[in-house]
């Protein structure tokens, strides 16, 4: 099986060459660089799988850089690294085509989790929808051709856009998700009437998913929605 090609961007030489080494010797293929300004031509050069991004690099950060990668690539999975825990910050990430977000300091498991995360991710989803059986969503269990939503013994039963926008959400679950996309699935226009129904229909799925903790679904502003489910 060919290894798995990252193309790592660190200016903290320490920092990368312990997640250099710590990646490489658990089969993965690392290209490091120190320099925002020459990350496009290696990516260019290497044809990486993944992309891991520091945020804060000298000439230019890892948002202009994936900015550039989205220009030439719109598939390859990003992750972005960062000291910088602000909203503001996670948002723009996702804004720019980012598929995950790691805060420093991170263990390397989480970074090896989450990079294994945005490669499934980054799989054609539909074949997941089609799967006749529950679907495991955190601590629920998703019935969706049942429209149930199962905790325990708790069943909330779904209305059908109910369970049809998760459905939508579990599959494009770690993308942005334009909000014109689910209203034309859902509703087959983009109206502000139909867009006011999504904004409740949002709310309501928090509130079904609230007791787990590790479920979100994130509003990116003026786009859309992240789903970490």
């Amino acid at each position: 099986m060919p290894k798995i090609k990252i193309l790592y961007v660190e200016d903290e030489l320490f920092l990368g060459k312990i997640v250099k080494e710590s990646l490489e010797s658990r089969g993965f293929e690392v290209l490091m660089e120190n320099d925002g300004a020459k990350a496009l031509s290696s990516f260019t050069r290497l044809c990486p799988d993944v992309c891991v991004l520091d945020v804060m690099l000298p000439n230019k950060d890892g948002f202009e850089i994936a900015e550039e990668i989205r220009s030439l690539d719109k598939e390859v999975p990003i992750l972005f690294v960062t000291a910088k825990g602000r909203t503001e910050d996670v948002v723009k990430g996702f804004t720019l085509g980012g598929n995950d977000y790691i805060r420093k300091p991170f263990s390397m498991e989480e970074m090896i989790v989450r990079i294994h995360n945005t490669l499934r991710s980054k799989e054609a989803p539909s074949t997941l929808a089609l799967a006749d059986g529950p679907i495991n969503i955190g601590k629920y269990s998703f019935v969706w051709k049942r429209q149930l939503l199962v905790l325990g013994e708790e069943q909330r039963k779904l209305s059908f856009r109910e369970n049809e926008l998760l459905k939508y959400l579990y599959v494009y679950r770690d993308r942005v998700i334009d909000r014109k996309d689910i209203l034309q699935l859902l509703w087959g226009n983009d109206s502000f009437f139909n867009s006011r129904n999504l904004d409740v229909y949002i709310t309501k799925l928090r509130s079904y998913l609230k007791a787990d903790g590790s479920l979100e679904i994130i509003t990116i502003k003026g786009v859309g929605y992240r789903c970490i489910l």
